[in-house]
């Protein structure tokens, strides 16, 4: 089901509750609102509006969608046609509605309210995200699996490392999108072309304080449109994390890998056809929303560049942009966290995949055991290649079989110090100095910022 609204289309599949409270026309209207007493009541504090109207203006002023929409077929004009539905409500009062100010001040202004109350939204959902990854990743820090590089084993790491390798990049991603979210935090009321010509700036700023926005440095009849364009960028750069987290984790739930498992509910089906099937259809889903996340930073970033003071080529494109890249990534912030949370784990087939031929992944340090034993590296390397290529993609290939067997190298190594370059727990002693470097520089900053 889609929803359509003036402009905006939301698909209901992927839209949360609150989401599609925030971007309705009810909600936009009374943000409008909200924007033009705080505009009137400013002007009130320096006399420029009479105390009575500004009371009568507010008891009578009423959202009415079907009178703005009837309106709007008539003018053509959102703004004119919201502003007419007021002055038929208020009566002579309604005159003082928005006084001085320009259809972009109240459109920007309350714009920002809303990528703000977005912003806020989506940061709350990467906090529970983000707690969750560090929960996962300290609770399987030592869970032994093997690292792949170019998709082919390379050597072993931990399962935990992997999680807070993607904890650190959505902590990045969600500081980045913090201070967009920050940046985006400004409104005006600086008139036809940003002059002030019939708005003193210290009424904008009484004003401002009450929506709890700060006011823009200076606008045209627009504020620029890169404080958009950043925003959205960054939406996009949360969308990427999210969609290289899915990817790995869809790689991992091959058949033939089977090391995680998105979680399958009771009296799921995963094919119409084949009843033993278990998707990864909701990692797949991410990285599907994540390509459309993408293209709107693209469309973002041509509406930087505006005719002159102003023209509304950025506008059509905002009203479809803006509120799907917001519903999506916050749609695909709560679906990882339902996926992370209840993840299938499985630490028996990680083993079993990293001992596959033997365990060749472990030839670097037998490698560098030669080495350290004085023989010429590549005459070392060629030695454990060799014998790691013996047993690389067949059924019965044993690599550590091989070296044991090879009288080239079991005349310089011991058979103990051959098993001992097996030992996947050497390949840990390094782990709690990374989790230490990443989670202690945040506690660490957790407790300045307290003092």
């Amino acid at each position: 089901m889609v929803i359509y609204k003036l402009g905006i289309s939301l698909i209901k599949r992927y839209t949360r509750p609150i989401f599609e409270k925030l971007w309705s026309e009810e909600n936009k209207y009374a943000i409008w609102l909200e924007v033009e007493l705080a505009a009137c009541e400013a002007s009130a504090e320096f006399d420029q509006i009479p105390q009575e109207a500004i009371k009568k203006i507010k008891e009578k002023a009423k959202i009415n969608i079907k009178r703005i929409e009837e309106l709007d077929t008539e003018v053509h004009h959102d703004v004119i046609a919201f502003l007419s539905s007021l002055t038929e409500q208020i009566g002579n009062e309604g005159r003082f509605l928005h006084l001085g100010m320009t259809s972009s001040d109240l459109i920007d202004t309350a714009f920002a309210i809303l990528l703000r109350d977005a912003g806020k939204e989506i940061l709350k959902g990467l906090d529970l995200l983000l707690e969750a990854f560090k929960t996962k990743a300290i609770e399987h820090k030592n869970i032994i699996c093997i690292g792949r590089t170019h998709g082919v084993h390379a050597e072993p790491t931990t399962f935990g490392l992997k999680l807070l390798n993607f904890y650190e990049d959505l902590k990045r991603v969600k500081e980045r999108f913090e201070k967009s979210t920050d940046d985006i935090s400004v409104g005006m009321f600086s008139g036809a072309v940003g002059t002030y010509a019939n708005f003193d700036p210290k009424i904008e700023e009484i004003a401002l304080k009450k929506l709890g926005l700060k006011p823009v440095p200076i606008s045209t009849q627009v504020i620029s449109r890169e404080r958009h364009a950043a925003y959205i960028t960054n939406l996009a750069l949360i969308a990427s994390v999210i969609e290289k987290i899915a990817t790995e984790l869809r790689h991992l739930q091959r058949t033939e890998v089977l090391e995680v498992e998105e979680p399958f509910y009771k009296g799921q089906k995963g094919s119409s056809a084949m009843p033993h099937k278990r998707n990864p259809w909701k990692l797949e889903n991410l990285c599907g929303l994540a390509r459309l996340v993408r293209s709107y930073a693209i469309s973002s970033m041509e509406n930087v560049t505006l005719w002159h003071e102003r023209d509304i080529s950025h506008s059509s494109v905002e009203r479809i942009i803006f509120p799907d890249s917001t519903t999506l990534v916050d749609f695909m912030v709560h679906r990882l966290y339902e996926i992370i949370s209840k993840l299938n784990i499985y630490p028996e087939n990680m083993k079993e995949n990293m001992f596959r031929f033997g365990g060749v992944v472990f030839s670097q340090t037998v490698l560098l055991k030669l080495v350290e034993k004085g023989l010429e590296r590549e005459n070392a390397y060629k030695l454990i290649q060799d014998n790691a290529l013996a047993a690389w993609n067949k059924k019965d290939g044993n690599f550590k079989q091989n070296i044991l067997t090879d009288s080239k190298i079991t005349n310089i190594l011991s058979k103990e110090e051959i098993n001992d370059c097996f030992n996947p727990e050497k390949h840990l002693k390094n782990i709690d100095s990374i989790f230490n470097r990443v989670l202690n520089v945040e506690s660490k900053k957790e407790k300045s910022l307290a003092l």
